[in-house]
């Protein structure tokens, strides 16, 4: 076998994975962990669910790699543009031979993670329209039911059943125990939630916990907690720490209490204020009563003067009947006297037309007594034809012994 023009007789040439495997040993035991600080670009996240990007400040740029097990604990999401430090060890991708950053923490610069998450959480949820007032419901006036979601222990809890109790003594209350910091805090509380809205009976949801720092309340900047509560049926009052801390929960209730006492005050009416309202209510309807019957008398007054007497009224309406009762009965006699006196003359038309009076006047009808009709004319009649003569009074049958046309 021929050796290749300068290469020793003694030395066994390497192979490509070789010289990567070796490579990549070099820079991991020579380098180890280090820390980076650098601008994110070109970042993307395939389905596997790990972070692929590039990590580049104004001269360089180096790929970089955060697996799935390693960002799942992020509390915020990377994005291009992103200043961040994060620690790794640099190594070779010896299928392609690149080098690459293989990261195992990431922290924004800035901003803290937790501060950043918070607020990539807020523009999420106002982009959804979760924030808006239009979409909160009002509380109830005078609830029957109060639920309360917090921890047992400590004060929030019993600040708010002494206030509760003191300002309507009679509302039902059901406290639902739940954690309010740690990993578990979340899954709790929505659970919570749940379970107040499944049980009935509930008007208003108190969601809250006392004091702490960003990171004991963190819980209450979860977005399981913020969707738990923008889809509670019962209206709900947020009261997390102090007033100056803010949370997501606070931004999604139905309303903000500053501390949990002042969400126990917004939730129940004071009975003591609630029966002086009562009553000046009640002096405002009777007052009210009495303006409107006053008002009603002096108009009945007034009409009463314009009214006239009705027994003049009903006087007048029967002279008036009598008249026309007179009116009718003269019409009706001179209608039957005109009446009669048309019936007598037709009467008399009609008998000086009658056969009968033409009889009287000593006039006769002839008729053929085989059909019965009038003989108008002796020129049909024969010899012999038997007739009929019928006179004014009685009738005589006859034979004809000649005529003469």
């Amino acid at each position: 076998m021929q050796l290749p023009l300068g290469m020793p007789a003694m030395v066994t040439p390497l192979t490509v994975s070789q010289l990567a495997q070796r490579v990549r040993e070099a820079l991991e035991l020579g380098l180890g962990d280090c820390w980076v600080v650098g601008e994110i670009s070109n970042f993307r996240v395939p389905p596997s669910g790990h972070f692929y990007f590039i990590l580049k400040d104004g001269r360089s740029q180096i790929a970089a790699v955060m697996f799935r097990s390693a960002n799942q604990a992020l509390p915020f999401r990377p994005e291009d543009g992103m200043e961040v430090t994060v620690r790794g060890r640099v190594s070779l991708y010896e299928v392609r031979g690149n080098l690459q950053l293989y990261v195992d923490s990431m922290e924004p610069r800035g901003l803290g993670s937790m501060q950043l998450a918070l607020e990539q959480l807020k523009k999420r949820l106002a982009v959804e329209g979760l924030f808006d007032e239009s979409r909160k419901r009002p509380l109830p006036f005078l609830p029957q039911g109060v639920g309360i979601v917090t921890a047992l222990r400590g004060a929030a809890i019993h600040d708010m059943l002494v206030v509760l109790r003191h300002r309507l003594p009679g509302v039902r209350i059901v406290v639902r125990p739940v954690r309010v910091q740690g990993k578990e805090a979340p899954v709790d509380i929505v659970q919570g939630i749940g379970e107040l809205n499944r049980l009935g009976a509930i008007d208003v949801i108190i969601v809250g916990r006392g004091g702490g720092s960003l990171e004991d309340l963190w819980a209450f900047n979860d977005e399981r907690v913020a969707r738990a509560i923008a889809a509670s049926s019962a209206p709900v009052v947020s009261a997390v720490g102090h007033e100056i801390d803010v949370t997501v929960a606070d931004l999604v209730a139905d309303r903000r209490a500053p501390t949990p006492t002042a969400a126990a005050t917004l939730v129940v009416p004071d009975r003591r204020q609630l029966a002086q309202w009562l009553d000046q209510t009640a002096l405002a309807l009777r007052a009210a009563a009495l303006r409107l019957i006053r008002r009603r008398r002096e108009a009945v007054a007034v009409q009463a003067r314009q009214l006239r007497d009705p027994r003049r009224a009903l006087k007048i309406l029967r002279q008036r009947i009598d008249e026309l009762n007179e009116r009718a009965l003269r019409a009706a006699t001179t209608g039957v006297r005109q009446a009669r006196q048309r019936l007598r003359g037709a009467a008399e038309r009609m008998q000086a037309l009658s056969p009968l009076a033409v009889l009287e006047r000593g006039y006769s009808i002839t008729r053929r007594v085989d059909d019965g009709s009038v003989v108008r004319d002796a020129t049909g009649l024969a010899d012999g034809d038997a007739l009929q003569l019928t006179f004014a009074h009685g009738a005589a049958r006859v034979r004809v012994d000649g005529s003469q046309g």
